[in-house]
């Protein structure tokens, strides 16, 4: 497909494997050749993002590297409506308090994978609140709901999945297409936006947006799409056992997302090098071919390469160096592993302890919850009885067994479940 492309953009994205559909292929391609102006939406229902949200920073990272001007859309706005897609239940309406605060919190993400600034090809940050809560709703019904078909909304995957399986969808939430699809129009207007992307479960809202401006402006806009993202088992992506696979470090360490990537399924490596890394298409293809234990130094090269771009490059080669540092010392003592003068484990995920509840004696399958290394007291006891958890790298196998003051190191008390997974229980 690529030697039909003219545009170094849509080029990129096929190479990568982030193509899925796109409304006007041919059209597209001619305005990326000359550098076409896209964006994609993002809502601030939680304080960070997280790596699902990924997938659309880096569909906006590409766009730029081959010219294009990329725009950040924070949903100040639809926010407060909530975006239907993909859910079973009408989302939590958060307060206006809550939307700020979250937006301060997930601003300084986009910076680490995008060049901001007035050049031509620099990317913008806008917030669709400018417009939306200044609508009159009298106005916008005339102005805007007089082109939106019910009966095509109705067909929309976010609306018939809802009505197929009789769960009730709100009048605000039904509403979420025809925002996006406004702010698809308004971005047209105020900065020549031409092309809106995000994943394949948006394909409905985006049509309806290149729609929507073709019947209020006479504009030729396009809609791309990537696929959804899933793991070689099948697992949504960026989900794991203790939760989102957030991107802000004080909700997820860089320790910690390297070791994400790290523990990522061999048949994943070379599609995730591809998407969520800069690395040249034919190292990646190398790195993808090696077989056995070989791939294990693939998958350690997407755990580095991906943590610096988040988190940069030195981070992402202390988290690298403590990880193998770690491993090269599994029967040592926490008080023996070192890494450039200091202890390697202070890039472990850290949880507090109380000197009380070790007097008390708490149960090694309780701390393991505490660190993430069990989602419950039942899977943690059924490690423990496997020889799965170790306690300052030492095999525990009675699963009523407690830690005690006796177990600390140097104020800390390291907790491990196999070789890959590892935690601190520190003093408080």
């Amino acid at each position: 497909m690529t030697q039909h492309l003219s545009s170094d953009f849509l080029r990129a994205v096929t190479e990568r494997g982030q193509f899925h559909q796109c409304t006007d292929l041919e059209g597209l391609d001619k305005a990326a050749s000359a550098g076409v102006t896209g964006y994609i939406g993002f809502d601030m229902t939680a304080p960070s993002l997280h790596v699902g949200n990924l997938t659309q920073i880096m569909f906006l990272r590409r766009l730029q590297q081959a010219g294009g001007k990329p725009i950040v859309l924070l949903g100040g706005g639809t926010t407060r409506v909530g975006d239907p897609s993909g859910k079973e239940e009408m989302r939590q309406l958060l307060s206006e308090e809550q939307i700020a605060k979250n937006a301060a919190s997930i601003r300084g993400c986009f910076e680490k994978f995008l060049s901001f600034g007035a050049g031509k090809s620099d990317a913008i940050l806008v917030d669709n609140s400018e417009w939306l809560l200044k609508l009159n709703y009298i106005d916008f019904l005339r102005d805007v709901g007089r082109h939106m078909s019910v009966n095509r909304m109705l067909t929309m995957d976010s609306v018939k999945l809802r009505l197929e399986r009789e769960q009730p969808m709100s009048f605000i939430e039904f509403n979420y297409m025809v925002l996006q699809a406004y702010d698809f129009v308004e971005l047209h207007r105020r900065y020549g936006c031409k092309l809106q992307m995000g994943g394949s479960d948006q394909w409905g809202n985006i049509v309806n947006g290149v729609d929507l401006g073709r019947r209020m402006d006479s504009a030729e806009l396009f809609g791309l799409t990537q696929p959804l993202i899933t793991t070689a088992s099948g697992a949504k992506m960026g989900k794991t056992a203790q939760g989102a696979v957030w991107l802000n470090a004080d909700m997820l360490s860089p320790y910690e997302y390297w070791q994400y990537w790290r523990n990522s399924e061999d048949g994943d490596v070379g599609r995730f090098l591809k998407i969520f890394t800069d690395l040249p298409i034919d190292e990646i293809a190398r790195l993808e071919a090696l077989q056995g234990a070989e791939i294990n130094d693939a998958k350690k090269v997407l755990a580095t390469e991906a943590t610096a771009l988040l988190h940069g490059r030195e981070a992402a080669n202390d988290a690298a160096t403590t990880a193998n540092t770690i491993f090269a010392n599994l029967n040592s003592s926490i008080g023996e592993i070192t890494l450039d003068g200091r202890a390697a484990v202070g890039a472990l995920p850290t949880f507090p302890i109380t000197n009380a509840e070790l007097t008390q004696g708490l149960r090694v399958a309780a701390a393991s919850v505490r660190a993430g290394l069990a989602a419950s007291n039942g899977e943690a006891k059924r490690a423990i009885a496997a020889g799965s958890i170790k306690v300052n790298d030492a095999a525990i196998s009675d699963e009523n067994a407690a830690l005690s003051p006796a177990d600390l190191r140097d104020g800390a008390i390291k907790l491990s479940l196999g070789k890959k997974k590892h935690a601190l229980l520190r003093l408080s």
